[in-house]
């Protein structure tokens, strides 16, 4: 048989490259499998209250972030419009992870700049003292939330991309009413336990809300594994209790993290590693889950 020409010879080249990076592809996904035995991040997910279809899915570690920026502005009095704002800033900035590179110097979930006065690296790497700094500028850009979303942020920002904040502005809402309460029961994660952390307990979920809300929530003591935290009692023009269900959603977002293995609140009930839905429980239901919403109650794993 005649010799291939060049031009075969390459294609035959080609054909074999072309195998060996597929077959190298299986092998890493089979290492990975092995590795870590096939098991995704754990995931979160907040539905509309609207009954509109609407969600947004994410990971447990945004979920976290998520709640602390939230309570950061609650427990300062924002309204939930200054919450949205902040959260779509965060999901263009960082993705509501707390990364410690960006533009320059920029670190954190607002990529914030030491050297342009938001604080030095450890503080601006603390998702609590950097949702807080970014509520201080906000509050200061007069009429905020009646600007666009976008030129609200970028006001505080001085982005290059000032337009890039709107595309987050529907997953920021729906979050930001669920993780503020006027959404109840529209919060869920699978809550399995991020593997790079130690087991809790009651003493770690206490420290947490004292970091995230302040003095303002108390939590109490209780048997075993449980932790109370009282719910003053909501106004009578109000449908829910906001503050109830806020913490409630916290405490859920935090479950990977904490090791949270059960919250309920108001005759509900999540529990971690199931659909990540909150359910209806009876009244005589287990640790108290159908107490009336005087308290939200926070059961941590073994």
């Amino acid at each position: 048989m005649p010799e291939p020409t060049a031009l075969v010879r390459r294609g035959r080249l080609l054909r074999i490259g072309a195998a060996a990076a597929v077959l190298l592809a299986v092998v890493g996904y089979v290492a990975l499998q092995y590795v870590y035995g096939g098991k995704r991040e754990p995931r979160c997910t907040v539905v509309s209250g609207k009954d509109d279809g609407a969600s947004y899915t994410f990971t447990a570690e945004q979920a976290e972030n998520a709640a602390t920026v939230v309570a950061a502005g609650t427990s300062r009095g924002m309204p939930e419009r200054a919450v949205t704002i902040a959260l779509a800033t965060a999901l263009q900035e960082s993705g509501l992870r707390n990364i410690t590179h960006g533009d320059r110097d920029s670190l954190g979930l607002f990529q914030q700049r030491p050297s342009q006065g938001w604080g030095d690296e450890r503080q601006i790497m603390d998702p609590a003292y950097s949702a807080a700094r970014f509520y201080e500028h906000l509050a200061d850009v007069p009429g905020y939330s009646r600007l666009p979303l976008t030129v609200a942020a970028q006001r505080v920002q001085r982005s290059g991309y000032p337009q890039a904040y709107a595309k987050h502005e529907p997953d920021a809402a729906l979050l930001a009413a669920a993780l503020t309460g006027r959404a109840p029961a529209a919060f869920g994660c699978e809550g399995r336990p991020d593997a790079g952390t130690a087991a809790a307990g009651p003493a770690r979920v206490r420290a947490a809300l004292a970091r995230d809300f302040g003095r303002e929530v108390r939590p109490g003591g209780a048997p075993g594994r449980t932790v109370t935290v009282p719910v003053p009692a909501r106004p009578a023009d109000d449908r829910v209790s906001r503050r109830g269900w806020e913490l409630a959603h916290w405490a859920v977002a935090q479950s990977s993290a904490l090791h949270i293995d059960r919250v309920s609140y108001d005759g509900r009930e999540w529990r971690a590693g199931g659909s990540g839905e909150w359910r209806k429980v009876r009244a005589a239901g287990a640790a108290g889950a159908g107490r009336a919403a005087d308290e939200v109650r926070i059961v941590t794993g073994q």
